[in-house]
């Protein structure tokens, strides 16, 4: 009766490391298919990835970007935020998110994610020229060429 109960124990124990390997390997096998051009395989994958473990930031991330090759820009942007608030210091995924909302026209939005990204590393040169080109097509071109020349 002892060995059965410390076995269960131990058992319970091996479970949250098993649980996150399979997601692990769930995100594995999605960037594999991502690298080869299967975004709705990666899709799958990510999506099995955030079942298995809904707090894990990076699957968030990656399924993001799986959206954003499939063109679609709300989905995109829901992951990123759901990236976001795990990760709250996800440079990256500011930045992402700032793109996706460039591309459906939400330029004030595009801009404070790239600010944001730009807060959060002040090298992220891509952010400047990207903001600038938000500011561009609100028309404010002082600040556009400032962000360029940074």
């Amino acid at each position: 009766m002892k060995k059965i109960v410390v076995t269960l124990i131990l058992l319970f124990h091996l479970v949250p490391s098993a649980y996150s390997q399979t997601a692990q390997t769930y995100i594995d096998s999605g960037s594999k298919k991502h690298r080869q051009g299967d975004y709705r395989g990666a899709l799958q994958d990510y999506t099995r990835a955030i079942e298995l473990n809904p707090n894990y930031a990076d699957a968030y991330y990656s399924r993001g970007s799986a959206k954003a090759e499939l063109r679609d820009y709300k989905g995109e942007i829901q992951d990123y935020t759901k990236a976001i608030e795990l990760n709250p210091n996800y440079a990256d995924a500011y930045y992402n998110r700032g793109v996706a909302k460039g591309n459906l026209r939400d330029y004030k939005g595009a801009i404070q994610d790239y600010t944001k990204t730009i807060e959060l590393n002040p090298n992220y040169a891509i952010a400047y020229n990207n903001r600038g080109v938000a500011k561009g097509n609100l028309g404010d071109y002082k600040e556009a060429i400032q962000d360029f020349n940074k």
